[in-house]
């Protein structure tokens, strides 16, 4: 059967993430979306997305399909379901739709003619940027279970402090020496070629994933995960990390969304706490105005290739687009726009050439092509975003 997960009514809701890549792509928990679908399926699958990504994500279509919502995590039960769906069959939620099984020669799928299955057990869905955060927690937990069934783990070095072992895995490669690991409250995971450098506390939940870093010393709370090739360092809560982003010194992360090729500056911190312990609201691109989140506790969202220099302060429930470049003393606005250069003095355009001669040196630094594709991606994104710059 041929697989297809498509990004849904929720990618608006999701930006500046969705902006650079279909929903499938976000990192929750230890996993993409898309990794933890094709883990449970046991086949690939290709992406349904917006048409200036859909070159770098493309869409294979064989003769029948099932096309899965990618808003929706897997589990074993709807998995199952999936792999059952016959002709003219979908799955629901309520009103939402999971799963539904199509073919090439159909024009228009009408829901109306189809034979409905209801999906009423509990599964994580993400629907808005903080579920990211806010849903990493069970999300760890799930993909822990799923990556080491059957397997055994690493030795964990003698020298390191442990407190629940059994709840501890590491992959080949990895390398840890004088640290605390503390497994009480969650499962912890070392991906293949990680590192965990001296002095370092770490409660779980938590993810190290593929040739990641935890430099010196460093202080991290659950849930988080840092994503694969990521730097991190000083005191990081409840964050995730989604690849290729630095957060390398002394500074504050706490419930917060880091995109692709980010950096914190030295020393910067994001305040995840309203003086007046109020309702944290957070930047919707589709209302273009500030949502309720229903959380008190929200920090930073980040969309990919964006900077901080040293010493930046970001208020609780800051927005920040892609490619922008933040610097300076002061709080900058708890909505940065897409490709935007300055800080609490104001801001203007980082034009697109500047943007990507910065992204071609960062990205070959980690040895990977910054493509042509990735171009016109963001030339889009730069147009797209034009109307919340002051130009």
């Amino acid at each position: 059967m041929n697989y297809i997960l498509f990004d849904g009514t929720v990618r608006n809701a999701l930006l500046p993430f969705t902006f650079t890549r279909p929903v499938a792509e976000i990192r929750i928990g230890i996993l993409t979306i898309r990794e933890k679908w094709e883990k449970y399926l046991g086949y690939t699958t290709t992406t349904l997305t917006e048409e200036y990504l859909s070159e770098k994500y493309p869409m294979v279509e064989m003769e029948d399909n099932i096309m899965i919502n990618a808003s929706f995590l897997p589990n074993e039960v709807l998995v199952e379901m999936v792999k059952n769906l016959e002709k003219n069959q979908a799955i629901f939620k309520e009103d939402e739709v999971i799963a539904f099984y199509t073919n090439d020669a159909q024009e228009e799928v009408d829901f109306d003619t189809y034979d409905i299955q209801y999906y009423d057990d509990e599964c994580i869905s993400v629907q808005n940027t903080w579920d990211i955060f806010a849903k990493n927690d069970v999300a760890i937990r799930e993909d822990f279970d799923l990556l080491t069934e059957g397997r055994i783990s690493q030795i964990i070095p003698k020298s390191v402090n442990v407190i629940s072992s059994e709840n501890i895995f590491i992959e080949e490669g990895a390398k840890m020496e004088f640290v605390t690991l503390n497994a009480s409250t969650g499962p912890i995971y070392i991906g293949r070629n990680a590192e965990i450098m001296e002095g370092s506390v770490i409660r779980g939940p938590f993810a190290l994933c593929e040739e990641a870093q935890v430099k010196l010393a460093t202080k991290i709370y659950g849930a988080t995960t840092i994503g694969p090739h990521c730097r991190v360092g000083g005191e990081v809560n409840n964050s995730v990390m989604f690849g290729y982003s630095n957060k390398g010194h002394d500074g504050f992360l706490g419930n917060a969304v880091l995109g692709e090729w980010c950096n914190i500056g030295a020393d910067s911190n994001n305040s995840n706490l309203k003086n007046n312990y109020e309702e944290v609201r957070l930047w919707s691109y589709e209302t273009e105005n500030f949502a309720k989140t229903g959380l008190q506790f929200c920090g930073l969202m980040m969309g990919d290739h964006s900077k901080c220099g040293i010493n930046t302060m970001f208020n609780t429930g800051t927005v920040v687009g892609v490619s922008a470049n933040i610097f300076g003393s002061g709080f900058p606005r708890n909505f940065v726009p897409s490709f935007s250069w300055g800080g609490s003095s104001g801001f203007t355009t980082y034009l697109t050439k500047k943007a990507f001669e910065v992204a071609k040196v960062v990205m070959s630094r980690r040895h990977v092509e910054f493509t042509e594709q990735d171009v016109q991606i963001l030339e889009h994104v730069f147009e797209q975003t034009k109307k919340w710059r002051k130009e």
